[in-house]
């Protein structure tokens, strides 16, 4: 391509904030990898280093830099879940077309994935491949209240029209027409809402925060970049109800002053990326987003960046470092990003689900909010629920529901002639929970007391069938793959762990034991951030649960 087609390209986004990854998006649609010629033309315009803008995006597993590997080029999820369908001979029949392995591609309820270009396919066989729906939650086989999948499945809820049919936007109108900004953080806390990506931090507390901040402008990011194996709750929120999350990121950006904001949306979901893309210009041209949102005099603009795949940037600093265009680093904290986020300025990063519910909160009331967990818990919880059951698929439950109401009642229990062996708790981040401790409810405080948690929900489940070293292998396999290798804990104690699960390490079990503990414990003490310290849980309750299995493994 020319010098001038080039500057086209970069000119179209050059004036955005985070104009970095877009303009990379732009190069790689359009030629199918991103090339030399390109990158040098990119670092000169917004004045980055060649070296560093290799480096970042070489990062990025979607990236490609060889014209030999396009865009174009299948790549096939072999997550754990995929895994257990046999991925990896679906990878092997399109090895001809250049087939490539991706970590799990957010779709445990329909698969295997295969992502080519900007289409997803789903398919066991090569020869049977079709492209992927959008699967509707199930509806509750429990009959409980929901909050966030309350109105999802009402018949044109993606549009607008539709959405403001079930009560769309009504919050937003009420917090800018009725309510101080304080006063929608109030009630935001009265609700007891906290954060649904895996910290559980409490979202007004949050919010304040940075309305207490004194820098401008101010930040509100939605983090969509679902990357942790086993969840997909977000897509389908996002596919099926994005005015929602449009809704919540206003009200969020009211509360605290915002005057600016983005959706950072994982690569491997590009139809959710087209039906964002309308939801945001339906909400613009209905003064939802924009100057003067509702004639309040608020003004708050929304940006949609795509993020090129790396499970790290759903770590927040992560997805801040990405959205300015720098190397995905975690950040060191303090300080935080409240006062030091997008920019270096307060932002507040909450995820989909903790914005899609904000909406309904604004429109029903707190004491709603309250009353939809069981036993004097507050609210629900979206489980995204995979593997060997009988009924995959996203469950809103009550906080306290038990889980193995969950597993047998609503999903329908394990296999035919099959007994279940072990879930995973918060995707692969929370280890396995089995025996007895199944025996737990659906809430932070009770799956903590079995040294796991919750997190952002995804519970993976394996039957008696699967051999759980074998799983647990394949769990660090993908740590040690995601980690950005920022610091040696998680570096070298990632590939340590990996080496132990498939044959490496001592010989003797209680050498090999005390070789496995002394790495996860230096793991979880000094890793810079969560991948490193939540990988050792995978041993940890391995060597808890499965002793007969590991001590099959170190002396086979």
């Amino acid at each position: 391509m020319t010098s001038s087609s080039n500057r086209a390209l970069i000119d179209q986004w050059i004036e955005e904030p985070a104009p970095l990854l877009p303009i990379l998006h732009a190069f790689h649609d359009r030629d199918g990898y991103l090339s030399e010629e390109a990158l040098r033309e990119i670092a000169k315009a917004l004045r980055i280093p060649l070296a560093d803008l290799y480096g970042t995006v070489t990062f990025y597993h979607h990236f490609s830099t060889d014209p030999d590997r396009p865009q174009t080029a299948p790549r096939v999820c072999t997550g754990p879940v995929c895994r257990l369908h046999g991925s990896q001979d679906l990878l092997d029949e399109l090895a001809d077309q250049g087939a490539t392995p991706m970590a799990c591609a957010g779709r445990c309820d329909e698969p295997t994935p295969v992502l080519s270009g900007h289409n997803v396919y789903i398919g066991q066989h090569a020869d049977a491949l079709e492209i992927a729906p959008s699967l509707l939650p199930p509806f509750n086989p429990g009959g409980v209240e929901e909050c966030v999948f309350s109105a999802i499945r009402e018949p044109g809820r993606a549009m607008l029209d539709g959405y403001r049919r079930t009560g769309g936007y009504e919050g937003l109108a009420q917090a800018v027409g009725a309510m101080a900004p304080a006063e929608v953080i109030e009630l935001v806390r009265e609700s007891g809402l906290a954060g649904r990506g895996g910290a559980g931090f409490p979202t007004a507390v949050k919010w304040a925060a940075v309305a207490d901040a004194e820098s401008e402008p101010k930040t509100i990011v939605c983090n969509a970049d679902e990357g942790e194996p086993g969840c997909f709750k977000d897509r389908a929120i996002l596919d099926h109800d994005p005015h929602a999350v449009i809704e919540g990121i206003a009200i969020a950006a009211y509360a605290t002053g915002a005057s600016r904001g983005f959706i950072y949306l994982r690569y491997e979901y590009p139809h959710t990326y087209s039906v964002l893309e309308r939801a945001i210009a339906e909400a613009y041209e209905a003064g939802y987003l924009g100057d003067d949102i509702l004639g309040s005099g608020f003004t708050f603009d929304l940006y949609l960046r795509r993020g090129a795949g790396a499970y790290i940037c759903g770590e927040e600093t992560s997805l801040l470092n990405s959205l300015e265009g720098k190397h995905p680093f975690p950040r060191n904290r303090p300080p935080y990003p409240v006062t030091h986020g997008f920019e270096d300025l307060p932002t507040a990063v909450n995820n989909v689900e903790t914005l899609a519910a904000a909406s309904h909160i604004l429109r029903k009331g707190a004491a709603w909010y309250q009353g939809l967990g069981l036993d004097d818990r507050a609210g629900t919880k979206v489980i995204s629920l995979s593997g060997d059951i009988q009924r995959p698929g996203n469950y809103e439950v009550p906080f306290g529901l038990p889980l193995k109401t969950l597993l047998y009642d609503w999903a329908g229990g394990p296999l035919p002639g099959r007994t279940i062996q072990a879930v995973t708790m918060a995707g692969l981040s929370g280890g396995f929970l089995a025996g007895d401790d199944l025996d737990v409810t659906l809430d932070e405080p009770g799956i903590r007391a079995k040294g796991s948690f919750l997190g952002a929900g995804g519970i993976m489940v394996f039957d008696d069938s699967r051999d759980m070293v074998d799983v647990a292998h394949n769990a660090m396999e993908f740590f040690a793959h995601e980690s950005c290798g920022k610091c040696f804990p998680c570096r070298i104690g990632t590939q340590r762990l990996t080496e132990r699960l498939n044959g490496g390490g001592p010989a003797d079990l209680d050498d090999w034991l005390t070789e496995v503990q002394d790495i996860g414990y230096t793991m979880k003490e000094l890793s810079a951030c969560g991948l490193g310290m939540a990988a050792p849980a995978i041993t940890d309750s391995l060597i808890r649960y499965f002793p007969e299995q590991v001590e099959g493994h170190v002396k086979a």
